[in-house]
């Protein structure tokens, strides 16, 4: 057996999430279809992130074992072949020792929440962006961010499902800048517990559009609760954009 890493990039709008559920089709269950049919041998996908309905996806990592050995660019085409209609591509194989792990080996993942801030109903970016039509401080939500920077219990930006042994996550980068109309917010972690971002990214919206202060927000994560939290924000603005592993 040999070991491939595949990077992928997908719309999520189509897919319950990358994990199989019974509920609906999912990403991993697109890519390992097409491995059957590529290999004629059932294959589990193993993802670096598992992201949730309706999440986006221009860097998420997988990896899996196929019999054999194959130039990666064949398997690249095949995978893509096999996968049409379906929003998925992959974008690059690798071929990877049998110790690389997509998700336990990643050293960084980083997702970038989209926001347009402006009157007029989206277009062409509806259901890829959050669409926030009142104006948004965008400095204050910058400034805020930092508060939430470092190692933390993130219970208030936890979703209740979440399946973590442990809500203390170190946040190595929160940003949020503006470019025209669009207000991009950029996190870095580790790791991240179940709807982290999201639950970010709508409390630092109540920041933008001046329901809360500053303190607000410190008291919200000094609560440990996630009722003490802004709300969270929807699933198309959210992009896993790439993961880190050590070289």
């Amino acid at each position: 057996m040999s070991r491939y890493k595949l990077t992928l990039e997908y719309d999520g709008r189509s897919f319950v999430g990358w994990q199989r559920q019974n509920n609906g089709l999912s990403v991993q269950e697109v890519v390992e279809s097409a491995a059957f049919a590529f290999c004629q041998r059932s294959v589990v996908v193993q993802g670096a992130g598992r992201t949730d309905a309706g999440v986006h996806a221009l860097g998420q990592v997988a990896h899996l074992d196929l019999p054999g050995t194959y130039a990666p660019e064949r398997i690249r085409d095949a995978l893509n072949a096999h996968m049409r209609p379906h929003l998925v591509a992959v974008l690059m194989v690798e071929t990877v020792d049998d110790h690389f792990h997509a998700r336990f080996s990643a050293t960084e993942r980083m997702y970038i929440y989209r926001i347009i801030n402006r009157r007029t109903p989206l277009v062409l970016e509806s259901g890829r962006a959050w669409w926030v039509p009142d104006p948004l401080n965008v400095q204050a939500m910058a400034t805020a961010a930092q508060y939430l920077l470092g190692r933390h219990d993130f219970s208030t930006f936890r979703a209740s499902g979440c399946q973590a042994e442990s809500p203390v996550r170190t946040l190595n980068t929160l940003t949020v800048t503006q470019h025209g109309e669009v207000v991009s917010i950029v996190a870095r972690a580790r790791s991240f517990l179940h709807r982290q971002v999201r639950n970010m990214t709508g409390t630092l919206r109540l920041i933008g559009d001046g329901r809360w202060t500053y303190s607000d927000l410190r008291y919200a994560l000094a609560a440990r609760d996630r009722r003490a939290g802004g709300p969270t924000a929807p699933a198309c603005g959210l992009y896993l954009t790439e993961v880190r592993y050590m070289l």
